[in-house]
């Protein structure tokens, strides 16, 4: 597609902003000494989305006419550090006051022999053909301070119609890179969009196809979709894909669970629990920014919490469903999902416990609470973040269930602001949180070695009991010294 079409957004748009975003210094220097060595640059991508939608801080990528050596050359001569990032795919980055733009040259994908990466890559004469080879019409976008919006394939009209939709044929987007597929979902969840039918219907058709790409990214695809708290519209509208991506996800589909305390199904139940546990997560006893995205271990553990229930179900004389040992039985598979999908140790280590003790009893009283702050500190995690995560996703678990279970939320929030005072009184709940070290019982004349360890760990029984005061002179005194 060729730019003798008319394009009444170059009018509309030309200036040193869009819709009121301007670029950063940095990239306009870049472009500038681009255009200066007679080569074309726009910006394209991310920036140029956003900024339509009046959102700032998306890094900015440029799209140039010259080939990476002719664009490290001209960039060179004025002074712009490079780094040959990527020139296998014909691109380089400029670093200017230490930021980044990753600047491309015009391009075409050869064939996708792998369903992820093309076999070649070919120069593409202007800008409007490395636009066709991009993914969804959003993305399609480039932008020039002088010459403005160049929209081929109306990505500002699906902006404002709030949906994805692929460029071109959706089967052949999918065909030549099957992430893309995750990608479209991630987007849709992110911006809170719609996806084109024709699109949707690719996805589903599409969804083997993900068996291609490597399960590390497939992994990083899902937990974006998880943290825009949309993941349980994700699972909704696009099942064939998100079972395609955890294949364990399947069974639960249609599992009817054979008990009055739930409402729906094993699947529909895991969607609710993760709408629920995204929004909850603004209200964490960490203190962190109720802004910010919810924790990928809480939304983890929200989509898996119920992963082993059909391993787990047995019907008992009446004809109800029980799922005995499923929080166990669930951790262990979660791990085991996660693990192929190449997630860190911590992650996993944090998504395990949470499924684990998901289900557990616990109690608006002190020692119950500080029993589970105990079995988490000895795993070794930030035990007041867990904390709140943990209460999160019992909320979340029992808003998903049937509605005679929601008296239940209002003893989770009881705990939840017990939990909060313990943490403020500073409350024993492990050996690291007590008001008193093995130096100060050396101190005391106890002789180094494991008698240490062992009157620390009476002393915190005593604490958490609520035998002692957690305070150093009675935590002594307790001990007989």
């Amino acid at each position: 597609m060729r730019r003798t079409m008319q394009h009444s957004t170059d009018i509309a748009f030309a200036g040193e902003t869009l819709m009121g975003s301007k670029p950063s210094a940095a990239s306009l220097t870049v472009l500038s000494a681009l255009e200066g060595a007679g080569l074309e640059a726009w910006i394209v991508g991310g920036w140029v989305r956003d900024a339509l939608m009046g959102a700032l801080g998306h890094d900015i990528d440029i799209c140039c006419s010259g080939s990476w050596e002719e664009s490290a050359a001209a960039l060179r001569s004025c002074g712009i550090a490079v780094v040959e990032s990527g020139v296998k795919f014909g691109g380089i980055t400029a670093v200017v006051d230490g930021e980044r733009i990753e600047v491309t040259a015009y391009r075409l994908d050869g064939f996708y022999t792998d369903g992820r990466h093309p076999e070649n890559v070919q120069r593409a004469t202007c800008v409007e053909d490395d636009l066709a080879r991009r993914d969804f019409t959003v993305n399609a976008m480039a932008w020039h301070p002088a010459r403005g919006l160049l929209d081929c394939y109306d990505g500002r009209g699906d902006l404002e119609r709030r949906q994805i939709r692929a460029v071109g044929e959706p089967r052949r987007r999918f065909e030549e890179d099957a992430l893309r597929m995750l990608r479209a979902v991630r987007f849709a969840c992110r911006l809170d969009f719609a996806m084109d039918p024709a699109t949707a219907q690719a996805l589903a058709e599409c969804a083997p196809l993900l068996d291609q790409v490597a399960r590390e990214r497939v992994g990083i695809e899902l937990e974006g979709i998880l943290v825009t708290r949309h993941g349980g519209d994700a699972l909704i509208r696009y099942p064939e894909l998100m079972c395609a991506a955890i294949p364990e996800l399947t069974r639960m589909r249609g599992f009817d669970q054979r008990t009055p305390y739930h409402a729906f199904d094993v699947y529909d139940h895991t969607a609710r629990v993760l709408t629920v546990a995204g929004e909850l997560s603004r209200f964490r006893i960490d203190g962190g920014d109720p802004s910010a995205p919810p924790s990928p271990s809480l939304m983890w553990a929200a989509l898996l919490h119920d992963i082993a229930k059909p391993d787990c179900f047995t019907v008992d004389e009446r004809g109800r469903g029980h799922f005995y040992g499923h929080p166990e039985v669930g951790a262990k598979l979660a791990e085991k999902i996660m693990r192929r999908l190449s997630c860190s140790n911590d992650l996993i280590r944090d998504v395990s416990l949470l499924i684990h003790d998901h289900d557990r009893p616990l109690d608006p009283e002190r020692i119950s609470l500080l029993r589970q702050m105990q079995r988490f500190a000895r795993s070794g995690v930030d035990t007041a973040r867990l904390m709140g995560e943990l209460f999160d996703l019992k909320r979340a678990d029992t808003l998903g269930k049937a509605s005679g279970c929601f008296y239940y939320v209002e003893e989770i929030e009881r705990m939840r602001e017990m939990c909060r005072e313990l943490l403020a009184n500073r409350e024993a709940y492990s050996i690291k949180t007590l008001d008193l070290a093995g130096s100060d019982l050396i101190a005391c004349g106890m002789a180094p070695g494991p008698r240490i360890g062992e009157a620390l760990t009476r002393a915190l029984e005593g604490a958490i009991v609520g035998a002692v005061a957690n305070e150093r002179e009675a935590l002594l005194a307790y001990l007989g010294f």
